[in-house]
């Protein structure tokens, strides 16, 4: 069993910043296969926004290319979402997600609010 515990989520204006970081801890294998951020709008489904292997090979959504970041941190289980140029349309409950083998784990979310 593996716990991810999200924080670093609250609300700023459009074309601010945020900093999201998750841990893990529990029966790690380190290093963890894959670590990601996703989030959910309300009344949408949830959606990728990162994810990151343990080589640090990164995808993003092509919502968010070139605006966020994605990192990890293999020593101490974390993964870290840095958000720049925030829309309104950014607004979601962000998840950390992990994979380890073959099974999925989630946190409970962190609330990211860009104001209209």
């Amino acid at each position: 069993q593996v716990q991810l515990v999200e924080s670093g989520g609250g609300l700023v204006q459009p074309g601010g910043s945020l900093r999201l970081s998750c841990a893990a801890s529990g029966n790690i294998l380190s290093p963890i296969n894959v670590l990601g951020w996703y989030r959910q709008a309300p009344g949408k489904e949830r959606e990728l926004v990162a994810d990151i292997f343990s080589d640090d090979t990164a995808r993003y959504s092509d919502s968010v290319k070139g605006r966020f970041t994605i990192s990890r941190d293999n020593a101490k289980h974390t993964v870290a979402l840095e958000m720049i140029s925030l829309k309104p349309e950014d607004t979601a409950v962000y998840y950390c997600a992990a994979q380890q083998n073959a099974m999925d784990y989630w946190g409970k979310g962190t609330l990211v609010t860009v104001s209209l």
